[in-house]
Order: C-alpha cells, then sequence, then structure tokens
C-alpha cells in the first residue's frame, strides 16, 4: 500500500528515478496511468483481450524507451501517443477499428459519449439532442455511425470529443500539425453528422 500511497509523486521525478534503475518508479507510473491508456485502447480497439494486450506492450515500450523520453511533453502523453499508435498499427494490420466497447448503456446526455451526440446534432435542423440522447435505439445508431469514419478522422473524434484531449495534445499523441487536428477533426463530424441525419430522415 506504501507504493501507491506515493502514486501522486511528480512525473519529472518518477521518470528521473527511473532512469537511475529505480523499478519501484517505473511502477507508480504505470499504476498511476494503466487504467486510463487501458480505457482509450479499448475505446479504439473495441476488445478487452487486445487493449490488455495492447496496454502491456505500451509500458514495456516505455520502460524500453524511457531513457529517450525529452520532457518535451508531459510523461503521460508520451505513454499516450505510445499506446495510439500501437493501438492504431494493430487495427490497421488487423483491418479492425471499432466501437463496440462504448453500448448503448454507456452512451448517456450526461456522459462524454452523450455530449458527443449532443454536439453533433446540436443545430436547427436536427430534433431535440436531449430526447435523442435519452433513446437508446438513437444511442446505438450513434455508436455504428462512428464505425463509418475513416481510421484518421475516427482517432481524432475519440481523442477530442470522448477524451477530451486539447487540439495541441492531439497533434502531438499524433504527431501531426494543429491544423490537420483541426480538418480532421471538422471532416469527422460533418460526416458523422451526415450519417446521423441521413439515418434519421
Amino acid at each position: 500500500m506504501a507504493e501507491v500511497a506515493n502514486i501522486n509523486v511528480d512525473d519529472a521525478v518518477l521518470v528521473r528515478q527511473c532512469r537511475q534503475g529505480d523499478s519501484a518508479a517505473m511502477e507508480r507510473l504505470i499504476l498511476k496511468y494503466q487504467n486510463r491508456i487501458y480505457n482509450v485502447i479499448l475505446k479504439i480497439c473495441a476488445d478487452h483481450d487486445d487493449a490488455a494486450e495492447l496496454t502491456q506492450e505500451t509500458f514495456v515500450k516505455v520502460i524500453e524507451n524511457i531513457d529517450n523520453f525529452q520532457g518535451r511533453s508531459s510523461f503521460y502523453t508520451w505513454a499516450f501517443r505510445i499506446a495510439v499508435n500501437l493501438t492504431l498499427n494493430y487495427c490497421q494490420r488487423n483491418a479492425r477499428f471499432g466501437f463496440s466497447s462504448l453500448d448503448a448503456e454507456q452512451v448517456r446526455y450526461n456522459s462524454q459519449p452523450g455530449r458527443v451526440l449532443k454536439e453533433f446534432l446540436s443545430d436547427d435542423s436536427s430534433p431535440d439532442p436531449v430526447a435523442m440522447a435519452e433513446n437508446r435505439e438513437l444511442c446505438e445508431i450513434a455508436v455504428e455511425s462512428l464505425k463509418k469514419l475513416d481510421d484518421a478522422q475516427r482517432a481524432v473524434v475519440v481523442l477530442r470529443d470522448i477524451e477530451d484531449m486539447s487540439y495541441a495534445q492531439i497533434a502531438n499523441v499524433l504527431d501531426i500539425e494543429l491544423g490537420t487536428v483541426r480538418s480532421r477533426l471538422s471532416r469527422g463530424r460533418k460526416k458523422l453528422r451526415q450519417i446521423l441525419e441521413a439515418i434519421l430522415q
């Protein structure tokens, strides 16, 4: 329990200790971020076993490359980039990139995915987003619609609208320009809105 109690030690201190060979410091970093990274991977690959394996692979790479971490971003952003890249590569190899992990019970108006629904459909020509978000069938349609975005757009939509990352964080994680983040997000949201509106007509 003493290890967990020290979990709030500053990441920079823990990274420095890791580089000095302190395995307990690495364990604290893993404990601090493993659940967040696992949950993001699960949203992308939609398989619990694959997410667990990819999370483990992420931290293996973190351990192997900790000496190369430059500190230009936060440790979490750096680890997050490793996780997202591993997951995208895995999904592309397996032609599988889905959202089955976001079931209708999770997509509620007050949940993050529910707020995505509200944002995509909150214009004058759309039905009332509150009423729609309370409709389980609509939530299922929304989740299925997310699967129809291409990989690049879907990744940005997940990171921005579900994980609530800033544009700068997304650019850092995906190693793309800020303008690319904005354009992919705009195109992804527009396409998703079109898909949903076509279904709901």
